[in-house]
């Protein structure tokens, strides 16, 4: 449906409900499908006490609401209702005599994370996370090194490339929640883009690449710029995970998504 996509880029949660199976009579035939967000319904399976218990269930997956729903949000359910005037009905009996079965699969809004820097490292790491359902924006000042995404194999991700001669002005583009890896070429840039990267303050996540040595420098003149010490130290650096340890571009690209999807999941 294209409301799918629509709602994927205006990065709104919904729950995409199919009519699975049909025994006897029914509304509708088996396969129609309708999606249901915290405010709108786009199609529609038929109507009545039918759909109003698939959007009330919908969208408790979508709050966690309901026992158990906070356990299980994300994950697709079945839902079966027979309609006939003995089975039970909050919204109004349906007397089709049929039996139904629901599929109901959350479309959740799917992570953005931005890379800044297609070196080695950047582009591995782009190579890694291209693989998984996000959007992943790649940003670097040098048209050569954007090229090489061409090179990739087919994404699922969402994969946008920039090219920014100040960086700034895509990560000050990036959705609330983005979490954002800083490693270009030159220290000067990785330092601006720490700094508005911490002036936004609404981001998942930011890592920066470089030693611990790196580190104090970097972490001292934000200080000195004026962003709180604890501020700053929401500032992972060195990044990855500290038991896979390598300086093979392919091994710190793996440590830095292993760490951030296990974030993620």
């Amino acid at each position: 449906m294209d409301a799918a996509a629509e709602l994927r880029s205006a990065r709104v949660p919904a729950v995409l409900i199919t009519l699975a199976s049909v025994r006897g009579h029914a509304p509708r035939e088996a396969g129609a499908k309708m999606i249901v967000t915290a405010d709108d319904l786009y199609g529609t399976i038929g109507g009545g006490n039918l759909e109003m218990t698939a959007v009330t269930r919908a969208r408790e997956m979508l709050t966690g609401d309901s026992g158990d729903a906070g356990d299980r949000l994300g994950e697709p359910e079945m839902l079966t209702l027979r309609l006939n005037d003995k089975a039970p009905a909050k919204y109004g009996r349906q007397c089709c005599g049929g039996e139904v079965a629901l599929l109901l699969e959350p479309l959740p809004v799917p992570a953005t994370v931005a890379i800044f820097g297609a070196g080695n490292i950047g582009l591995e790491l782009t190579r890694i996370l291209a693989r998984h359902e996000i959007d992943l924006h790649v940003t670097d000042s040098r048209p050569e090194h954007l090229g090489e995404l061409d090179r990739l194999e087919p994404p699922v991700a969402e994969l946008s490339r920039h090219f920014a001669v100040v960086g700034e002005e895509v990560l000050t583009s990036l959705p609330p929640g983005s979490h954002v890896f800083i490693m270009t070429h030159d220290h000067a840039e990785d330092l601006h883009l720490c700094q508005a990267a911490l002036s936004r303050g609404d981001l998942g996540t930011i890592g920066l690449i470089g030693s611990s040595a790196k580190w104090q420098r970097f972490r001292k003149a934000l200080i000195a710029d004026g962003h709180a010490p604890e501020v700053v130290d929401t500032i992972s650096c060195p990044i990855g995970l500290p038991a896979l340890t390598g300086k093979h571009p392919a091994t710190i690209a793996l440590s830095v998504a292993a760490d951030l999807l296990s974030r993620l999941r």
